[in-house]
């Protein structure tokens, strides 16, 4: 598989990554062997990234992807990690429900110090069973996932510390690239004015559908070389399925607006020949500031499906009739988008 580099960094990731949030039992459960079989697909179809966190499960995605990548060769992966949310035991009892299913009996507090990044890496190393993480994304920090209040406490944490925990361990060679992990563009363009960051890993905003990032963030990241790790492709599901009944947009229930615009997109998929999610997984791969596409799934036969997906290589002009069916995410608020 083709491979894309890394900002202004050495490091060099495969186009198509795997993402390990729904190894962690994010919406249904995920027994371990589902897990390791799905991991072994992603990396039979050539998939050497892959992107996990504490919050998956409260730390059962790393410890199923530490499992599975132990026994693979020094150097022929890469993987990242996330830093921000720092898990604490609590009763069985207590576990609370954030959407994760059969989760490990932890919660959550949120911290973006410069300790509190350093605790992070320190605990993710031995969830993983690893002794090296390759990248290091700050988690949903940002208004759409912390409202506007909380959130100025935690930029000034990461502008007070939590950067120079991450220039430290990217300086002492512990890491080889750093940046954000979010849902939302707003806070891109704020850390990106304080860091030159290596990647952002932007969420549902560089989409077939979903073109947020393409006004002022884009731009940003060429000038300050920063590439971006787009995840979130089919928009919570609907660019895969379609405007089916039940679709779901961004984490909610379609709008009849959203329903409307992927009707137009699917039936200029079916004029090419091709299903929806066809243009939605080649589609960001399109600007050369997007190093990898991050595909998550629980199961090896979706893997595989996603992939041969990929086989047949779309051209720019492919892409030119979904230009005017897009949209942009409404501005934020106030209040937490994603609680």
């Amino acid at each position: 598989m083709q491979t894309r580099r890394i900002g202004r960094t050495d490091l060099s990731v495969t186009e198509y990554s795997f993402g390990t949030a729904p190894l962690g039992g994010m919406y249904r459960a995920c027994p371990r062997e589902a897990a390791m079989e799905t991991l072994a697909a992603a990396w039979d179809a050539g998939l050497r990234f892959f992107d996990t966190a504490p919050w998956y499960g409260f730390g059962l995605a790393e410890r199923r992807v530490g499992d599975f990548l132990r026994d693979k060769p020094k150097g022929s992966y890469v993987l990242s990690t996330k830093v921000g949310r720092l898990q604490r035991p609590v009763a069985d009892d207590k576990v609370p429900s954030y959407g994760f299913v059969d989760p490990l009996p932890f919660d959550t507090d949120y911290d973006y110090s410069y300790d509190g990044i350093m605790r992070s890496v320190d605990f993710s190393y031995a969830r993983l069973g690893l002794n090296r993480i390759d990248i290091l994304f700050v988690h949903d920090i940002g208004v759409y996932t912390h409202g506007a209040e909380r959130n100025r406490v935690f930029l000034r944490q990461l502008f007070d510390g939590g950067l120079k925990a991450l220039e430290e361990l990217k300086s002492s060679g512990a890491i080889s690239a750093y940046g954000l992990g979010v849902n939302e563009v707003p806070v891109c363009l704020d850390v990106l004015q304080e860091a030159d960051l290596d990647c952002i890993l932007l969420a549902g905003r560089y989409t077939l559908l979903d073109r947020t990032a393409s006004a002022e963030l884009l731009p940003l990241c060429e000038k300050k070389k920063t590439s971006l790790v787009v995840g979130g492709v089919f928009n919570s599901g609907i660019l895969a399925t379609g405007p089916v009944e039940g679709s779901h947009f961004d984490y909610m229930p379609a709008t009849r607006e959203v329903l409307d615009k992927v009707d137009a997109l699917e039936r200029i998929a079916q004029s090419q020949g091709l299903p929806l999610a066809a243009p939605a997984i080649q589609f960001p791969l399109q600007n050369p500031m997007v190093a990898s596409v991050l595909l998550g799934t629980a199961k090896p036969s979706s893997l595989t499906r996603n992939m041969e997906l990929t086989k047949r290589r779309l051209q720019p002009a492919d892409f030119r009739p979904y230009d005017a069916h897009t949209l942009v995410a409404p501005e934020l608020g106030t209040e937490a988008v994603r609680v």
